[in-house]
């Protein structure tokens, strides 16, 4: 690596504030789903699962985990895909179909028009979603992983969770102002379709953006290095398992905790507020509003520290901070709306260092002609089965013992998992992701250097 800008250190790319607004409008996409569906899950139950409000509750939050379920697909289908034929192919196509996917969530009839065909509607267009996120969120991270400066990554790699958080306020935001500019009765009559319906020019954007974006230097080294020797540039699944299978075991350990945290943080926690907590429906969506707008302030902040100490510090810091103090800030949150809000605000405060450095940890854990797809199925894989599920899974367990502090018991499981894998995990900051870079092997202690953290 070089020095700081102006003694060897490399510039930035040109296209780089380009590809970086091209990566972070996808993830607000998919997030900005999420967050409606997760604010409007009250509006959404009632108008299209059978039962009564708890049951059409559990069903909908099922419904939420089943496009999680279909990840993986989407993960091997278009992970290959994106180291074959490159970034911005595999994203253009994802974008298209979470944005349609979720523009036609808000024209699904009602049960009592369609019966059986409401929430059947509603799962297909879920899996369509849950497909195309497969290879959406590990080609995102990847492409601004690889557009980002080495020394910069984390700063830079901050913004795709920027768009996250930008994304799920967004929605949250907007089905919260219909909630409050319609009323209850408007809201359950229809209103609630009208942020679905917004999806369609967000996706369109994100469209244009990416549309104006070439593919990464780094892909298009490597693409042009293996023309010129005159050999295919993308490995096979079967390589991918084989010969990296640390680097997707240690990833999935590290996933299982970040969107343990994750779900249950955000897509879960305005109806724990308002369901176990006895918030109103419109406080139940303030809480979280406010901690992710702080949570977004962090992402820089977070981002760029860890260029300097480290990806691992940030992450020890996170996992023990949760670990120890989960269920104080549980406890805090019963206490009300001030105590939901600085209890919510707390939780995200010590998460920030996972969320914030994504796109900085996990693309330089496989070398480039496997990153896209080892990304996507080490991710998809472990958000499958424990990240998703989490609100679903919390809400039965609340039910069937009566414990309200579930959520942050599973939370402490996930961290533990997530301190495992990260034993195993290579410091990788401030090094090139044109390194062929295993991420599952004995650590590397970064040495502070001014302008970044480096491997000794």
């Amino acid at each position: 690596m070089s020095g700081p800008a102006g003694e060897g250190r490399p510039a930035e790319h040109p296209g780089l504030r380009r590809a970086v607004a091209a990566s972070a409008i996808g993830n607000a996409t998919e997030w900005f789903d999420y967050g409606i569906y997760a604010y409007g899950l009250t509006y959404i139950s009632a108008a299209l699962f059978p039962g009564d409000t708890q049951e059409a509750t559990l069903f909908a939050l099922a419904t939420f985990a089943i496009s999680f379920l279909i990840r993986p697909l989407g993960g091997f289908f278009w992970g290959p895909l994106g180291d074959r034929f490159g970034r911005k192919s595999v994203l253009t196509m994802t974008i298209l179909l979470m944005a349609g996917a979720t523009f036609l969530v808000g024209l699904v009839p009602s049960y009592e028009t369609a019966g059986f065909w409401a929430p059947l509607l509603l799962i297909v267009l879920r899996m369509v979603q849950g497909f195309s996120t497969g290879g959406e969120y590990g080609g995102a991270a990847t492409f601004m992983a690889e557009y980002a400066p080495d020394h910069r990554r984390g700063f830079f790699g901050s913004f795709l969770e920027f768009g996250t958080l930008a994304g799920f306020s967004f929605g949250a935001l907007l089905m919260l102002g219909a909630s409050l500019a319609l009323g209850d009765e408007a809201m359950r009559a229809g209103g609630w379709r009208i942020p679905f319906l917004i999806a369609a020019p967000l996706g369109l954007v994100g469209l244009y953006l990416r549309s104006r974006t070439a593919d990464t230097p780094v892909f298009r080294e490597m693409e042009a290095a293996a023309e010129a020797r005159g050999q295919a540039h993308a490995a096979s699944l079967k390589e991918l398992a084989v010969r990296h299978w640390p680097a997707l075991l240690t990833m999935g350990g590290l996933v299982t905790a970040l969107n343990v945290v994750n779900y249950t943080l955000l897509s879960y926690m305005p109806t724990y507020l308002e369901r176990r907590l006895g918030l109103s429906t419109q406080e139940a969506l303030v809480v979280p509003i406010i901690g992710m707008l702080f949570m977004m302030a962090l992402m820089p902040v977070a981002g760029g520290l860890s260029d300097r100490v480290g990806r691992k510090p940030m992450w020890w810091f996170s996992l023990v901070g949760l670990f120890l103090l989960v269920i104080p800030l549980y406890h805090l949150m019963g206490q009300g709306l001030l105590g939901a809000i600085v209890g919510f605000a707390l939780m995200g405060l010590l998460y920030a260092p996972q969320l914030a450095t994504i796109s900085a940890t996990f693309p330089a854990m496989f070398p480039t002609h496997v990153r896209f797809a080892g990304f996507a199925v080490a991710y998809n894989v472990a958000t499958s089965l424990f990240g998703g599920t989490a609100p679903a899974m919390n809400s039965w367990l609340i039910s069937k013992t009566g414990d309200q502090a579930v959520p942050a018991y599973y939370m402490m499981g996930a961290c533990v998992v997530g301190m495992i894998a990260l034993c195993f995990t290579a410091e990788t900051a401030g090094r090139s992701l044109r390194e062929p870079q295993i991420g599952a092997t004995k650590p590397l202690r970064p040495r502070l250097l001014r302008g970044g953290a480096r491997p000794s």
